[in-house]
């Protein structure tokens, strides 16, 4: 039986007992509906497809709340969270095919791609294609003047060309040293530009990707167009292609993995650079997400992947080299 004076002090260590526990529960149940949905391969509603893109860093609340669990001896809430830790250890393994073309190699090029948010870092854009010299080139969020800048600039390295023009986030270019023959554009909210490349005399079927955000209110539209570009890789199956941009989402969104799923491979993932961030800018490397991307057909190897810090935009560009094969 208890004194009087150790009453209150059981009656405190039980109220922070219960509040360990309900502190744990909450972030628990946070991590619990993203790893439910990731586990049903579904992308659900906001805020979900947000804390999805973000997916490697809910380690640290799961953590968290692990470290409260124990500290107040809550047994289930430790079975809890070692379960969460052992799901988001399997589903930040790398996702997607990565074997090796076996035919001979054919042409080795390099390829950039870079959101520079509104235009505002073609400056930086220019300057780092004049230093890395890649023959492929696909520029998102390149607004009129943009464009203007890229054919004064680079139009004698660079004379072949498609863009979808707009204002704002809505013109796309694609530049490229090969030359380039029409394709029809994937229809969407920002310019996606398509072109078919003629590379060492092999047709290379180019896409550039820049479906809307997963902004609240706006998910019907972002699966739509992540969807529009699953059906354009669904139906270039079997050819060589080639599909770069600014894609809005990563390896743990449902909508992308549909893409993937097609067949084609992630060339940052191929060169072991599968989950180093590109956006926000500001942050990364330390802290971010990997949502530009480059994706091959099956009959490109990729040997390197850099993501290049650019001034002026909230993106990391994307450099890779690759070599394409022939099939066998």
């Amino acid at each position: 039986m208890s004194s009087p004076e150790e009453r209150p002090l059981r009656r405190e260590r039980r109220a922070r007992h219960r509040l360990g526990i309900r502190i744990a529960a909450v972030l628990f149940v946070v991590v619990s509906v993203v790893m439910g949905c990731r586990l049903a391969d579904v992308d659900g509603i906001t805020p979900v497809p947000q804390f999805l893109a973000f997916l490697p860093w809910l380690l640290a609340p799961t953590a968290a709340g692990l470290a409260l669990v124990l500290l107040v001896r809550w047994w289930p809430g430790v079975v809890w969270g070692v379960v969460l830790l052992g799901l988001l250890a399997w589903f930040i393994e790398p996702y997607g095919k990565t074997a090796e073309p076996g035919g001979p190699a054919v042409a080795s090029l390099r390829v950039l791609t870079s959101n520079v948010e509104f235009g505002q870092a073609t400056g930086a854009l220019i300057d780092a294609v004049r230093r890395e010299k890649p023959e492929l080139v696909f520029v998102q969020e390149c607004e009129y003047t943009c464009d203007a800048e890229l054919k004064r600039t680079l139009g004698a390295t660079y004379p072949h060309r498609r863009a979808v023009e707009g204002g704002g986030s809505a013109g796309s270019v694609i530049l490229s040293r090969f030359p380039l023959r029409a394709a029809d554009p994937i229809p969407g909210t920002m310019g996606m530009p398509g072109a078919v490349a003629d590379v060492r005399g092999h047709a290379v079927r180019l896409q550039l990707a820049h479906p809307m955000p997963p902004l609240p209110g706006q998910l019907d539209v972002w699966r739509r167009e992540l969807g529009a570009l699953r059906d354009f890789a669904a139906e270039q199956a079997g050819g060589t292609t080639l599909l770069a941009g600014d894609f809005n989402a990563s390896q743990d969104h449902a909508a992308f993995r549909r893409i993937l799923d097609t067949g084609l491979r992630d060339a940052a993932r191929l060169a072991g650079e599968d989950r180093a961030p590109s956006w926000p800018a500001r942050t990364a490397p330390t802290l971010g997400t990997q949502i530009d991307h480059i994706l091959l057909s099956s009959d490109f190897s990729a040997q390197t992947a850099r993501f290049l810090d650019l001034a002026d935009t909230d993106h990391r560009a994307l450099l890779v080299g690759i070599t394409l094969h022939v099939r066998q």
